[in-house]
């Protein structure tokens, strides 16, 4: 199995920063791609940024310019660097993890979700 752990939501004023980490863990060959999507209330989840072993990255139009994936290969870990925060980013941000667990299993993990609120 692979669990993902995801730190760093909470309050922030508008044009303010935060940093949201996510580890994954367990039975992990290879990661392929990690991401990070968010769930406003009453709307459905949306991509914010993923990116691939390789380092490509791919990042919504809205906060691009704003935010920054990366990732720690060797510790399994993707970051989100979220700068200029707007209102409208507020959202439950929800990590995930695509690899291979053995030559056989892939795995296509969520974690629990980190909130992010912005204040006006």
């Amino acid at each position: 199995q692979v669990q993902l752990v995801e730190s760093g939501g909470g309050l922030v004023q508008a044009g303010g920063s935060l940093r949201l980490s996510c580890a994954a863990s367990g039975s992990i060959v290879s990661v392929n791609a990690m991401g990070w999507y968010r769930q406003a209330p009453g709307k459905q989840r949306e991509l914010v940024a993923t990116i691939i072993s390789g380092g490509s990255t791919n990042v919504a139009d809205s906060v691009k310019g704003r935010f920054t994936i990366s990732r720690d290969g060797a510790k399994n870990t993707v970051y989100l660097q979220m700068n200029s925060l707007k209102p409208e980013d507020t959202a439950v941000y929800y990590c995930n993890a695509q690899g291979r667990s053995s030559l056989t299993r892939r795995f296509d993990v969520w974690g629990q979700g980190t909130l992010v609120t912005v204040s006006a």
